[in-house]
């Protein structure tokens, strides 16, 4: 087991001793306590305009299932990565549109 994985076990003399590691499920905030940023980005990506949405809080599984729901609601594509969601094409004001139908808090940042 890798050291960063043991979470500051360093060493046991006790042979049948297990590794014990408690996963912290992060509670989903509620859509109204969520505030989420939407901007519109270009940069290192050749050109092509995304829109990113960032701030979400809870558990990559519903992270996902909001990011088929808009990507459903604009008719385009996108991913998630790194906690963010990014929508391909310029679509802001309908995103926003969308979360706040659904709950959500927004706010336009950047581009």
């Amino acid at each position: 087991m890798s050291r960063k994985k043991r979470e500051g076990i360093v060493y046991s003399t006790n042979p049948d001793f297990q590794y014990e590691r408690e996963q912290v499920k992060k509670a989903m905030l509620p859509p109204a306590q969520q505030l989420l940023y939407v901007w519109i980005d270009s940069k290192s990506r050749n050109g092509k305009t995304v829109t990113l949405i960032r701030g979400f809080e809870g558990v990559a599984d519903d992270l996902e299932k909001l990011a088929r729901e808009i990507k459903t609601g604009c008719g385009t594509g996108g991913a998630v990565k790194n906690g963010e969601i990014i929508i391909q094409g310029e679509f802001r004001d309908k995103i926003i549109r969308l979360l706040n139908e659904k709950g959500y808090k927004t706010k336009k940042a950047g581009g």
